[in-house]
């Protein structure tokens, strides 16, 4: 095991039930893939006298925003089960470089997972792409778009998912091509 250091993160709402906390960009949700901890062991180590503490959801490391973290085992289903079928909206918003035309709201393009060659042929880094909505790896993938504020340079996006696959607004946004500000693996890369 590591040394994982307890951190009580900002909590926005919180009952018997479950919590909700603002997670910082660049925390990872939890361990693995390279990461010995992340915010669920953390928040563990930080109340050691709950003796429930799951996370109902996902947010990728680089994203900050909601985290629900459920409280109990009833809590932690009946919130999943809303998850899955999209009674909770998910909503993020997304600084692209230039101005995104307000005519472009639906991006239906279907999605592949696929590995970077590593070293010594080793896998290297996940990542996705968009393929033909008829490649056999195809995920279907809907992202919906709207303009929140706009110059030359940047758009503000108000973008909605509804389905929650690996990377997908990044993914969709860059292949349109309005890569999001300072993604260095799908598009920004100064």
């Amino acid at each position: 095991g590591h040394f994982v250091p307890a951190k009580d993160f900002p909590i926005l709402f919180e009952d018997e039930y479950f919590l909700a906390m603002n997670k910082p960009a660049g925390v990872a949700v939890h361990g693995g893939s390279g990461v010995s901890f992340g915010v669920i062991e953390q928040l563990r180590m930080a109340r050691p006298h709950t003796q429930f503490l799951e996370l109902v959801h996902r947010l990728d490391r680089e994203t900050s925003g909601i985290l629900l973290v459920a409280k109990k085992r009833s809590a932690l289903k009946n919130l999943q089960d809303q998850f899955r079928v999209r009674e909770t909206g998910k909503t993020y918003l997304a600084l692209v470089l230039g101005s995104w035309p307000a005519n472009k709201k639906v991006l239906d393009k279907s999605l592949a997972k696929y590995l970077l060659p590593g070293k010594g042929g080793e896998d290297g880094e996940r990542r996705v792409k968009v393929v033909a909505k008829d490649d056999p790896n195809a995920m279907p993938s809907l992202t919906m778009v709207k303009v929140r504020e706009a110059n030359e340079a940047y758009s503000l996006l108000e973008v909605t998912i509804k389905t929650g696959r690996t990377h997908q607004i990044r993914v969709h946004l860059a292949s349109e091509g309005w890569p999001i500000a300072g993604d260095d693996k799908y598009g920004n890369f100064e």
